[in-house]
């Protein structure tokens, strides 16, 4: 599957767009409404983007999300809900994106692996998050 919407009853964890995902022109997978924002382009040579900035507008933002960005190796991402139930697991490879929309999540290296992450500010430090216990290895479904 080249896009993948990881949702638990009505509540949206995650999507992933996997490294061969292609389409012609611009996608948002996300709805405008959304905290984060998360779009595909793919534009023939040539094209151009008119050169623009942003204006300063209000946004309260009440959850942080997540941009990963897999640069190399394998990594395995289980997804849980707001209650800290496990749901599911997914495994990411050199290329893949995820947004990390809602619920909670930790991950595991399958392999060496580099990641870039993308997230709004600023960073409250321990305030941020709350830790919990990971789900157990025979447990995982993948």
């Amino acid at each position: 599957m080249l896009f993948e919407k990881i949702t638990t009853e009505n509540l949206l964890l995650a999507i992933i767009i996997r490294s061969d995902y292609k389409k012609e022109g611009i996608e948002f997978f996300t709805n405008d409404n959304d905290s984060q924002q998360l779009g595909y382009m793919n534009r023939p040579e040539g094209y151009v983007i008119e050169p623009h900035r942003h204006n300063l507008v209000a946004r309260e933002v009440h959850l942080t999300q997540e941009v990963l960005f897999i640069k190399s190796g394998k990594v395995r991402v289980d997804f849980y809900d707001n209650e800290q139930n496990y749901f599911k697991s997914a495994i990411l490879e050199k290329g893949d994106v995820i947004l990390l929309s809602d619920g909670g999540h930790g991950f595991k290296m399958l392999e060496k692996s580099e990641m870039i992450e993308v997230k709004q500010g600023p960073y409250c430090g321990d305030i941020d998050k709350v830790r919990f216990t990971a789900v157990e290895e025979k447990d995982l479904i993948l």
